[in-house]
């Protein structure tokens, strides 16, 4: 598995590349087909990790352009954190992470592909069953009060499956 720390990407047809670079690939993916309407999600997932006695924790970033109906590309970069946070920490800073690269993508992407052209998402790995149902109103707070669209279980495929597959 490749493994990116900073502030670049892994795609998995192309390989390590810039946050630049990414965002060319998703405005070309679009202009390959502009009469079709896209989504472009954020999700970011954890895992705890055991390494030689030592705890600490994964956190995996992925960036999806949806070709609505067509197929996806997906961009993922991964973070450790050498402390294991508590449940409650870990949904916050997945939730934290994903608002930050939204922050930081969003308007670089709008320079180059129209906002008509797509919906954004943040997908955020809590849903009505389980540990993180009494966070959902929580963490799509935190999401919608930054002005983003946030998504949960079971419609976060962008967090609970893309950005899972690399943790």
């Amino acid at each position: 598995m490749q493994r990116l720390q900073g502030n670049g990407f892994v795609s998995p047809t192309a390989g390590h590349m810039t946050v630049g670079r990414m965002i060319s690939e998703i405005a070309e993916f679009v202009r390959d087909d502009p009469n079709r309407f896209y989504r472009l999600v954020i999700g970011t997932d954890s895992q705890e990790k055991k390494i030689n006695g030592k705890v600490s924790c994964d956190f995996v970033t992925a960036v999806v352009i949806h070709r609505v109906g067509r197929g996806a590309r997906y961009f993922w970069k991964k973070q450790n954190v050498k402390l294991t946070p508590a449940l409650r920490e870990k949904i916050y800073t997945e939730t934290l992470i994903s608002l930050d690269t939204a922050q930081k993508l969003v308007p670089k992407i709008r320079e180059v592909i129209s906002p008509a052209k797509y919906d954004f998402e943040i997908h955020i790995d809590v849903g009505p069953l389980g540990q993180t149902r009494d966070m959902i109103k929580e963490v799509t707070g935190m999401v919608s009060g930054s002005g983003f669209v946030a998504k949960t279980k079971p419609a976060s495929w962008g967090a609970s499956s893309v950005a899972d597959k690399h943790t």
